[in-house]
């Protein structure tokens, strides 16, 4: 058995790769800044980035990565710290508003689609060919 082993993006150390592109140690340093941020907006619902930063210590661009992960959702209706990537528009969670996610999703199936029923046509012509095959011994 081949180990994969890589080195963390976040601070350089080497670790047995498991999916992540940090290590363990930088994940738990991660989650323990997630509930630092969670505890402090229960105790402050409604508090802005910069207020969830000065409270908490954690970095701003951790935070809007938490949001972009649809860990943290924007209370606001209209922010300015979450843009759609696909078409820019004002969302308060992940990384894409409702319509593109579906549009996105629809996109996705259809391109599965074809690639499904052309298999099963593959499939079917070397069935009839093996049919024709055992005919002729």
């Amino acid at each position: 058995m081949k180990l994969d082993i890589r080195n963390c993006t976040r601070c350089g150390k080497i670790y047995q790769y498991d999916g992540f592109k940090i290590c363990p140690s930088c994940r738990k340093e991660d989650e323990e800044d997630f509930i630092k941020v969670k505890d402090y907006l229960y105790q402050h619902p409604g508090a802005n980035l910069q207020e969830v930063h000065e409270g908490t210590g954690v970095d701003v661009k951790k935070i809007i990565e938490f949001l972009r992960e649809g860990r943290l959702e924007i209370a606001d209706e209209s922010n300015i710290i979450l843009q759609c990537e696909r078409c820019g528009r004002s969302i308060k969670t992940g990384r894409y508003c409702s319509k593109c996610a579906e549009e996105l999703k629809k996109e996705l199936s259809s391109a599965i689609n074809p690639v499904k029923s052309s298999m099963q046509r593959d499939r079917e012509r070397f069935r009839v060919i093996d049919r024709l095959k055992k005919k002729d011994e």
